[in-house]
């Protein structure tokens, strides 16, 4: 009996799967029929919410449309996701870093080396430096520059950084304001920055002896100052560099992205703004030193942009081979006023 048992058992096993599989083939048939028949229900019941459709729009493919324009026929651009990750992830993070990092080493190197102060004592000779047309120009670059910086801040990193300060009513007309003053402001920054190039170009050109100023760093570790001529290396970099360089770049991306009535790309717009909100987090760190040096960093620097006027012994301290220049009319420089207004012009 038990050998029958044996014998029988696996046969039945056997048996009773080829009857399932057999059902099974029977059933299939109907079963994917049924499927097809719900997924055409629902494509005349539903007809955005099935995935080959949203395949379909996300593909980035151009489709029909009634609307003319440029990029009227793609419903979603899929890359805008990847230029949100860009700006709200590395770009914030890195940038907001980077300019915490060059304020703090500009406050580190204040407190320990101090404000540069000149050795001899003023002779109540002055020279005039700057005059009134580069002045104007100046202070126009300047200003455009610092409330582009400070709203263009306000855009970059106002959601992470103020908005939980100051909530949501009082940010959102903080933003606002930000947005338009910088939407506005921004041209004018275009025409100061060209006319900065127009006015300083000449006297930014390279010479032999801004490569002894680079050697050592225009004597900024050490003690006298490296000779220079009108302007030193480190002026003439920020001129290259920040006002050319960096100029045409936050010019150029800024103008595409203010002026999209010229039928510009979503993918153009969305390069331009990357590059703008890297080139601003450059451009303002590179700022932040150049306006150090230019008021609490090197004595008589500021007053020197304000009045136009520096005291000689000012003059043949930080910019020795200009000095001489203008001392032997090699190049044209007005002399005069009083021990007052040298006193003035260095405090």
């Amino acid at each position: 009996m038990s050998n029958l048992v044996r014998i029988v058992a696996p046969i039945a096993v056997l048996a009773a799967l080829a009857l399932a599989g057999a059902a099974r083939a029977q059933t299939a048939p109907g079963t994917q029929q049924q499927l097809v028949q719900q997924q055409q229900q629902r494509r005349v019941e539903q007809p955005l919410n099935n995935a080959p459709v949203w395949k379909e729009v996300r593909s980035g493919r151009p489709q029909f449309t009634f609307i003319p324009g440029r990029e009227t026929n793609v419903l979603i651009q899929s890359s805008g996701q990847t230029w949100r990750a860009l700006r709200d992830g590395p770009i914030t993070r890195y940038g907001g870093w980077l300019l915490v990092v060059v304020a703090l080493t500009i406050a580190a190197y204040y407190v320990v080396r101090g404000q540069i102060k000149l050795h001899g004592k003023p002779t109540g000779r002055l020279i005039e430096r700057f005059g009134g047309i580069e002045r104007i120009v100046h202070w126009s670059t300047a200003i455009t520059f610092c409330l582009l910086g400070i709203t263009g801040l306000i855009i970059l990193f106002g959601k992470l950084v103020l908005l939980p300060v100051i909530g949501y009513t009082l940010f959102a007309w903080l933003a606002a304001l930000a947005k338009n003053l910088h939407n506005f402001v921004g041209p004018l920054f275009i025409l100061s920055l060209l006319a900065t190039f127009v006015v300083f170009v000449r006297d930014n050109l390279p010479q032999a002896a801004d490569f002894k100023w680079i050697a050592k760093a225009g004597g900024m570790f050490g003690g006298r100052e490296v000779p220079s001529g009108r302007f030193n290396a480190g002026e003439k970099g920020w001129f290259w560099a920040g006002v050319v360089i960096l100029g045409i770049a936050m010019s150029v991306t800024g103008l595409i992205m203010l002026f999209p009535n010229f039928e510009q790309t979503r993918a153009t717009m969305q390069l331009a703004n990357i590059v703008h909100d890297i080139g601003a987090a450059l451009f303002i760190a590179a700022g932040l030193g150049h306006i150090y040096l230019g008021t609490i960093g090197v004595q008589g620097a500021y007053q020197a942009m304000r009045t136009g006027y520096v005291d000689e012994t000012w003059a043949k301290e930080h910019h020795e081979l200009w000095y001489e220049d203008v001392k032997s009319g090699n190049v044209a420089a007005k002399s005069g006023g009083s021990a007052a207004g040298a006193a003035q012009a260095q405090h």
